[in-house]
């Protein structure tokens, strides 16, 4: 039967390699030990040469064969190297990877010995002068190097099932039109289709196959057959083997439904199980035509992020329980339904969780721009098989990215990259993506890189502006992003109109019935060279900061779900953060049916969805452009016309300044001073005590979110009296099982009512004690008012750890998180 064995712990490290090091008998006692996943260089939060990473490295490991292994298949298994491996095993090369992003594998089976300890040895190149992609030209983002993904043993009988691919073929389960949120889930008779590949001696062998449900809902009252495991079909086992059956009814894989089956695979010999492989998969229907995106019949328009797999400190090494998390904040903090895995393959462990929460994957192979010799395209045809071949069995990938990300036309080696992914999956599309239009296009989509908007032009631009083929689908894979760099710490109208560019872009590609939908550039801020960014090695693009701590536009993209109650206001109120003390526009930040807004406890106005400018959205942020309410007709004796006259003029000077008042306004306070009698000092105490905050009282406002005729959130904007640390931990249990496990420690400071403080940039002083150690330095300052820190596990220190948090500028403002260690996978599954 087949086992999996990891070789994650006991690594011996040198940043550098010399020849001798390959040998067995080298004395490696002097070399830092390691876990794996693991970086060649931790690397400060900014203002580093990226010469750190790039060098020629060592990795060595000793293990010992157990008995039981003879007569067996011993292949192992690298999950991800950056970004060229030399791979020896008891002294002698295994052979050379050249690709940082996917997964590779040696049959050791007649090289390991049974009669003392293996000596394993990795010569990586992290260096990006390689001829390999994405090296050659500039790359913006920086590349990282180490082993960092995961290292194994697979064990299987000598004769074995090889590769399994499975697909389906789904009719239309939904109408059209139906709403992506408010679907129930459907059942419907599929055809399952499977690509089996046996090695080995296949005499005699058969082929069973099962089919398990293991998530999603079943609809009311449909019975499920597969529940249980179902054995489909028994047949005699060949070296290639194509099936295709047609299903009893399934539930269908869906962003809102994401069921799941497990195609259960047997090879039996003698009546006895010699090798079995489980492939996860969904049953789903997913295509772009010309009008847009359908998803098991459904238009379903593309709402989604782009993600480069990067931390802070340790850059791509990260465990499962890391990537596990960044999908879970796409989901239900950014409230996206896509990702595009900007510009690589990105982890399994994070594919598989877009799986099991339903989140569409655009996967696209290694490269940015440029495009090199001969040599250099071979090697990202090898990428681009390995891709498709590794990640093909995932239902929440969609499409295939088969040319250099915003690379020029080459029609030869592109028909060639669609040639292969057509080949190896005949189930999904292919997209390129392009920075121009009319581009030649061998794909099935046309992928485009809009950033045409600078602020004032429409959104995007229309599908016939850029695509030459008007009957394939178009899909907006970038934009925003360096249109608009903007850092946690940027002023409020700065921050403001991130958010405000990103709405409008998502509003305009909404509107736009023949476009798929878009992806946002992009998720979190990263590091980058030298001639990106803004001099500190950081692309402040995203809509989050490296720690992932939401930035204003966080909010754009976090509202247009329903699942977590949404509210958040543009502004701090504070008039003195705005040139001459001009509010300027404050939007509303919601999902909320309705948003009641009080100052000082007195009712102001309510303000209801429909009132967005933004229509093509669901949710759209709503502008404020009332601080007076009724008052003026309930406390100054006015009538109710005069008094609504007065309140429009007072709203016009507080959001736009005296400058933008009309003649309509000036008609009106030359009515208060002829016939109300009031002096210029009393229009002016007037505009005091309704609108200007300068040495007064200070003044509160509270906003409520009304949803369903109820209070779900309450937000609160006053003077700040009360500074406080609030942490956000992605978990408080952690495992030691196949590896170390990492949690992340999102810090903000915050006032009395909860709001970040985004000009408190005092330090955090980090310590810990027990089973978990520091990721990156012990002393974190605030950017932005926020920041963040991880902590790993260390092995055999206990079951408990203790993190104590505290504000460097004051003893009082700290806090203290534990943390309990246990054995085991647990979300490193």
């Amino acid at each position: 039967m087949r086992e999996i064995l990891y070789l994650n712990n006991d690594w011996k490290y040198s940043d550098n390699f010399e020849d001798d090091m390959i040998l067995p008998g080298y004395g490696d006692s002097t070399m830092e030990v390691v876990r794996i996943p693991h970086t060649v260089a931790v690397t400060p939060f900014n203002y580093f040469d990226d010469r750190i990473y790039q060098k020629v490295s060592c990795y060595r490991k000793s293990f010992n064969a157990e008995q039981s292994w003879k007569g067996k298949r011993i292949k192992l298994c690298f999950m991800g190297a950056a970004h060229e491996a030399n791979v020896f095993f008891n002294g002698q090369l295994l052979g050379t990877h050249s690709s940082g992003y996917t997964s590779f594998s040696f049959d050791i089976t007649d090289r390991i010995r049974f009669d003392g300890p293996n000596c394993l040895v990795v010569k990586l190149d992290s260096r990006e002068s390689l001829n390999v992609p994405p090296f050659g030209f500039v790359v913006d983002y920086m590349t990282y190097g180490g082993i960092y993904r995961d290292v194994l043993i697979e064990l299987t009988d000598k004769t074995y099932i090889e590769d399994s691919f499975v697909y389906t073929t789904v009719p239309a389960v939904y109408n059209a039109s139906e709403d992506a949120k408010e679907i129930a889930p459907k059942a419907v008779g599929s055809f399952i289709n499977a690509k089996i590949k046996i090695s080995g001696d296949i005499k005699g062998c058969t082929l069973k196959h099962y089919l398990k449900r293991v998530s999603g809902v079943m609809p009311g009252g449909e019975k499920d057959e597969y529940e249980n495991r179902v054995l489909m079909a028994e047949t005699s086992a060949n070296e290639t083997n194509d099936f295709s059956y047609h299903t009893l009814p399934v539930c269908v894989w869906d962003v809102t439904n994401p069921a799941l089956y497990d195609y259960e695979i047997e090879l039996v010999k003698d009546e006895k199980i010699i090798d079995s492989k489980t492939e996860r998969f969904g049953f789903r229907s997913a295509r772009f035509v010309a009008d847009g995106f359908y998803l098991n019949g459904r238009k379903l328009k593309i709402r989604g992020l782009n993600r480069h797999q990067s931390y802070p400190y340790v850059g791509y090494a990260m465990p499962s329980s890391m990537q596990v998390e960044d999908a879970r904040i796409l989901k239900e903090e950014l409230g996206v339904n896509a990702v595009r895995c900007s510009h690589y393959p990105q982890s399994q462990d994070f594919i598989n969780e877009c799986d099991r929460i339903g989140l569409l994957v655009f996967m696209e192979f290694p490269g940015w721009q440029h495009i090199g010799d001969e040599a250099w395209k071979e090697q990202a045809i090898v990428n681009e098989k390995e891709m498709i071949i590794q990640y093909r069995n995932h239902p929440s990938i969609i499409i295939w990215g088969v040319r250099i990300n915003e690379s020029a036309d080459d029609d030869e080696f592109y028909k060639k990259t669609n040639e292969v992914a057509h080949e190896l999956d005949p189930s999904r599309q292919t997209g390129g993506v392009k920075a121009s239009g009319k581009m030649h296009t061998f794909e099935d989509v046309y992928t485009y890189n809009d950033f045409s908007f600078e602020g004032t032009k429409n959104g995007c631009q229309k599908k016939k502006a850029v695509t030459p083929d008007m009957n394939k689908g178009y899909l907006v894979t970038e934009y925003n992003g360096h249109m608009y760099p903007t850092k946690s710490f940027d002023d409020e109208n700065h921050r403001k109109e991130h958010a405000i560019r990103h709405v409008k872009v998502m509003d305009a590609i909404a509107g736009e019935h023949d476009i798929a939908g878009g992806f946002g550039w992009c998720m979190f801020d990263y590091n980058t060279h030298k001639d990106f960014g803004s001099g500190d090695r950081i692309c402040y693009h995203g809509v989050m900061d490296m720690f992932r701590n939401p930035k204003m536009a966080a909010f754009a993209y976090g509202m247009q779900q329903d699942e977590e109650n949404v509210l958040e206001i543009s502004s701090s109120m504070d008039i003195g953060e705005h040139p001459a003390g001009i509010r300027e526009d404050i939007w509303i930040f919601t999902n909320a049916d309705s948003v009641k807004m009080y100052k000082n406890n007195l009712f102001i106005k309510e303000y209801k969805r429909e009132d967005t400018p933004f229509k093509n959205l669901k949710h759209g942020p709503i502008l404020v452009d009332d601080f007076v309410g009724d008052q003026l007709y309930e406390n100054e004796k006015f009538s109710k016309g005069m008094a609504d006259a007065v309140k429009r003029a007072l709203n016009i000077a507080a959001t736009s300044g005296m400058g933008k008042l009309g003649f309509r306004d000036y008609i009106t306070g030359a009515k208060l001073l002829t016939l109300y009698k009031m002096s210029v000092k009393d229009v002016v105490d007037m505009y005091q005590k309704y609108i200007g905050d300068w040495g007064g009282k200070a003044t509160s406002f509270k906003f409520e979110a009304i949803k369903d005729g109820k209070v779900v959130k309450t937000l609160v904007k006053e003077t700040v009296s009360d500074v406080r640390l609030e942490t956000i931990v992605s978990s408080e249990k952690l495992y030691e099982g196949r590896t170390y496990d990492v949690a992340s420690i999102r810090i903000r400071a915050v006032d009395q009512n909860g709001n970040v403080l985004p000009y408190f940039n005092e330090c955090v002083k980090a310590k810990t004690e027990g089973a978990i150690e520091l990721i990156g330095p012990k002393t974190i300052p605030l950017r932005g008012g926020m920041a963040g820190l991880y902590v790993k596990t260390r092995r055999r220190q206990g079951s408990k750890g203790k993190l104590h948090l505290k504000l460097e500028a004051s003893e009082k403002i700290k806090k203290d998180i534990e943390f309990t260690v246990m054995e085991g996978e647990g979300r490193n599954v």
